[in-house]
């Protein structure tokens, strides 16, 4: 378990799958953890399952997911994630969804992504991790920052939200400024 002064980080469990479930089936959370993309949801329970049968055996050395808890009241709040690790380039792209809509905009998200960050930065000895979301997603783009990423650039005009067309924003953090974060 990886323990923030918010959140803690744990090992995914596969009665996650439910939490998985409710989040992925709620319109406003696929609207801002995907920009409404069907491929996140609405699902089925027997899909999530199928995909945490996969997730459940991730080789951490690549790719994994982490349960984001509330430490106050112990509950599933949401989920971490990486993937695409490379050691040799020294970077991965990382992920953070905060489900549960009570919990957004306190600082939840920010701070389960720096204690990811953290741990790659410290047990892989990564020189680079990098992630992105959409323009419109304002409260992303502020707990992306909030966290120590910077902006790096934008793809231009890449999502399309209810007949809207958005921006990719893309985030990187190096080593080096994670030093200055985490102090």
């Amino acid at each position: 378990m990886i323990e923030g002064k918010l959140v803690r980080l744990r090992a995914l469990r596969a009665q996650d799958a439910e939490h998985h479930v409710r989040w992925r089936n709620d319109p406003e959370v696929v609207h801002w953890a995907a920009a409404g993309n069907p491929c996140f949801g609405p699902v089925t329970t027997e899909a999530v399952a199928l995909g945490f049968e996969t997730m459940l055996h991730l080789n951490p050395r690549e790719s994994a997911v982490f349960t984001v808890e509330d430490l106050a009241e112990g509950t599933v709040i949401g989920m971490v994630d990486y993937r695409d690790l490379d050691p040799i380039a020294g970077l991965a792209t990382v992920g953070v969804t905060i489900g549960e809509r009570d919990r957004w905009g306190r600082g939840h998200g920010s701070e389960a992504l720096r204690l990811l960050v953290g741990h790659l930065f410290g047990v892989f000895g990564l020189n680079r991790i990098e992630l992105d979301t959409w323009s419109g997603n304002e409260r992303a783009v502020s707990a992306f920052a909030k966290a120590g990423f910077r902006e790096e650039g934008r793809r231009r005009s890449t999502t399309l939200v209810a007949g809207r067309r958005y921006d990719t924003v893309l985030f990187g953090m190096l080593r080096e400024e994670w030093a200055y974060v985490a102090r």
